[in-house]
């Protein structure tokens, strides 16, 4: 198949996939990394707290398919959050003019996450499932008027996730299930100088005029996945769930340009892949019913985000076809939630629910393309049950993310040191604030 008719393919999937409302632009991770949480208001409205071990309507699946022995009949939850995300980056730059104060402020735009799930019970022990969602995205710019650029000026990961599942009644206590994930993926990433400067060559110095595109790759893929889950019912009361999802690889086949792939003609496309790892994740929770109206839940989550090391392109016109695009050099990351779940009356339920989500950074690897920073989730959810079918809920969740340092060229990092002959040294912070809100519609036939 050559790349044109791949290209062609993905993105009629992708067409038919937006048309058919089952996800739509992410624009921001409020998850480490560019890992998105966002996959029902039910769960939002307590943080996302315990939800390998929750079965509140056929959205559990995603976190967990062994819950969906839990859900009887057949059901169906579809619903959105729309985020609000408020990302800024301030610092100074040093180059042959000085050193300057820079900003850039709201770097991720306003978006919204559809999601839709369905399921389906066999008999006693058999249960199937289909989830449509999405769980890695990300987008931030940054406009020519910041001094950083030629360190990255844009980032992009863009994923829809098609997962049947199926899952086993072992007995009372026991519960399995596994799925399939089939991701459609898109993504990019690019550099600009953000200054008049000059490229040493043999020939002489090659003048490189401000907004220079240094690099530049985009492409698209899919690619298959799987994910196994499992719960215990401890007794009346309390359970435990546990969930893996593996890493799927994804070999994003496009086009690349840049100075530093063609010096000679920084605007000239030549095809191009990049492979991209979405990191396998792991989820342990637990549910406890205290009282008649009142539970607590809760969950650790791991994200193997150490797999996550560099960034590379693969050019085959070119004569060293495989170029450095960034280093990134992350780390594993953990997110601890801690979830209530109060019955207020037989109509109404009220959830509530605080996390924090560990970066997947440290400060010494902090780039400005992916302003990863720890975060605190703050978390309050109303459900109100319409009818024996029909059930709404709400969620909203506020995110403070810590004010962090963002230093470059990194030390250590050659092709960091490369890009500081195009507009200088970067050091400063970035920080901001996430606004979730979220609404969503289960029904039971």
């Amino acid at each position: 198949m050559t790349l044109k008719m791949r290209e062609t393919m993905n993105k009629r999937i992708l067409s038919m996939a937006v048309a058919a409302a089952i996800v739509g632009s992410v624009t921001q991770v409020q998850a480490a990394g560019f890992q998105l949480a966002e996959y029902s208001a039910t769960g939002l409205g307590r943080a996302f707290a315990g939800e390998a071990a929750m079965a509140d309507n056929a959205a559990a699946q995603f976190r967990n398919p062994a819950m969906m022995t839990y859900l009887s009949g057949t059901q169906v939850a579809g619903g959105a959050i729309l985020v609000m995300p408020n990302i800024d980056i301030n610092g100074e730059v040093t180059f042959v003019d000085g050193t300057n104060p820079t900003s850039a402020n709201d770097i991720a735009d306003d978006a919204v996450v559809p999601n839709f799930y369905v399921t389906h019970q066999l008999n006693e022990q058999w249960f199937l499932g289909l989830a449509l969602g999405s769980n890695f995205g990300m987008a931030t710019e940054l406009d020519d008027s910041f001094r950083g650029t030629q360190f990255g000026n844009e980032a992009s990961v863009t994923t829809i996730e098609i997962n049947p599942n199926i899952a086993y009644r072992i007995n009372e206590q026991f519960s399995v299930g596994a799925g399939v994930r089939f991701v459609i993926g898109e993504g990019s990433i690019g550099a600009k100088s953000s200054a008049d400067s000059v490229l040493p060559t043999p020939m002489g110095n090659l003048p490189v005029p401000k907004g220079t595109t240094l690099k530049y790759m985009e492409g698209d893929d899919t690619s298959w996945g799987w994910q196994l889950g499992a719960a215990w019912q401890i007794n009346d009361s309390n359970r435990i769930g546990v969930n893996y999802r593996s890493a799927v690889d994804q070999n994003l086949e496009g086009e690349a340009n840049g100075l530093a792939f063609n010096p000679m003609d920084p605007t000239l496309k030549m095809d191009g892949a990049m492979e991209l790892s979405l990191p396998a994740t792991a989820e342990l929770a637990s549910f406890h019913q205290l009282t008649e109206k009142l539970a607590i839940h809760a969950s650790i989550n791991w994200t193997d985000w150490s797999s996550f090391e560099k960034l590379e392109a693969v050019i085959p016109a070119l004569s060293e076809p495989t170029q450095l695009v960034k280093q990134e050099n992350w780390k594993d990351s953990y997110r601890f939630a801690l979830g209530t779940t109060y019955d207020l009356s037989q109509k109404s339920t009220l959830r509530a629910g605080v996390a924090y989500d560990r970066s997947a950074v440290s400060d010494a690897n902090r780039t400005l393309t992916i302003p990863e920073m720890d975060r605190l989730w703050l978390s309050a959810g109303y459900g109100y049950h319409y009818s024996d079918n029909l059930d709404l809920d709400f969620g909203v969740t506020y995110i403070f993310a810590d004010e962090s340092p963002v230093v470059e060229p990194r030390p250590g990092i050659e092709s960091d040191r490369s890009s500081a002959l195009f507009g200088g040294t970067f050091s400063g912070t970035t920080s901001g604030n996430i606004m979730l809100v979220g609404v969503q519609a289960s029904y039971r036939f």
